[in-house]
């Protein structure tokens, strides 16, 4: 978990403000088309994914951008008790394993999205999107093996994209295995952009755990080092030619790579080497989707139904009976 070290952080409530919702919205906008419906549950460990506008080098490797990711990270983290177990910050997107004990990932990635683009739009400088329109991509982790092979495809990362040799040379956020139930790092609040009169601490305290599935932090270090020294060798044998770290460190951000990105592709929801774990998670995804569109109408109709476990936006937001939620 993550300590803030000034107490109890005030620049943003708990959850989302309830807001009155007497009339049920207006016709267009309960009738247009959205996306499905995210089930966000307790306990949930999920891998996070957040690409930048147009793949633009947004987050590109400086000293602002890591120490302001890192503090803003921590920030949030305390704020929502977000469980962080491995990091990887690269020039256009970053990957996060976390798990989140009281389903407040939503309000979690708010507030880390939303002050990271701020503060990192300010230093650049410039006014327009950072973050791609594309939204964040929070992918549910089926057992502990899952959890495993998602951490160490996030650490591996740098050595997958070909930018340097071994994952622990790359100059960005990164979370080096031996960090996992080590002793906190101090972050302190960058000078610029943060106000020093500002609700935000001075400094805040980052600290990695192990996941849920494993006896200790130590068992989890060791298993996941074996598992990212596999995927280094595995990309060792692939291709020997790197970018290097002089040419990432001289990347602008304006740049972006020069390869198309692949488009209309699947965007998974679950993830699961067990086929027949994958299909049950898969089965119980459909059918809460399948319940809160029969809430929802229920609600539209001017009724007060109970929205499936799991629902966040019509719990928060609109104050929704939920299962599971009072």
């Amino acid at each position: 978990m993550v300590r803030v070290a000034d107490g109890v952080i005030g620049y943003r409530p708990a959850d989302p403000p309830m807001v009155p919702f007497p009339n049920r919205g207006t016709a267009p906008a309960l009738h247009s088309r959205v996306t499905a419906p995210r089930q966000y549950l307790p306990g949930t460990t999920y891998l996070v994914t957040r690409r930048c506008f147009q793949r633009h080098f947004f987050l590109r490797p400086c000293r602002q951008t890591n120490d302001t990711f890192r503090f803003v990270l921590a920030v949030a983290a305390e704020r929502y008790a977000i469980h962080l177990h491995a990091v990887c910050v690269l020039s256009n997107h970053y990957h996060l394993v976390v798990t989140d004990p009281f389903a407040r990932l939503p309000a979690f990635l708010r507030d880390l999205n939303s002050l990271v683009a701020r503060a990192l739009n300010a230093s650049i400088p410039r006014w327009e999107d950072f973050w791609s329109a594309s939204g964040h991509s929070a992918v549910t982790l089926g057992s502990s093996a899952d959890i495993l092979d998602k951490a160490a495809y996030v650490l591996a990362n740098p050595v997958a994209a070909r930018l340097v040799r071994r994952a622990h040379q790359w100059p960005g956020v990164w979370s080096p295995p031996a960090m996992i139930g080590a002793t906190a790092l101090v972050v302190k609040r960058p000078s610029q952009f943060f106000d020093p009169e500002g609700p935000l601490p001075d400094s805040a305290t980052l600290s990695l755990t192990a996941p849920p599935g494993f006896h200790s932090a130590e068992t989890f270090r060791e298993q996941l080092e074996a598992a990212l020294a596999a995927r280094e060798a595995e990309a060792a044998r692939s291709s020997t030619r790197f970018l290097g770290l002089l040419k990432v460190l001289a990347q602008r951000p304006s740049d972006r790579p020069r390869d198309r990105e692949a488009r209309r592709g699947l965007s998974p929801r679950v993830a699961s080497r067990d086929k027949w774990r994958r299909m049950e998670m898969l089965g119980r995804l459909q059918k809460f989707a399948q319940d809160y569109r029969r809430a929802l109408e229920a609600w539209r109709a001017g009724y007060e139904p109970v929205f499936p476990a799991g629902t966040y936006l019509m719990r928060v937001v609109h104050g929704a009976t939920c299962e599971g939620a009072g």
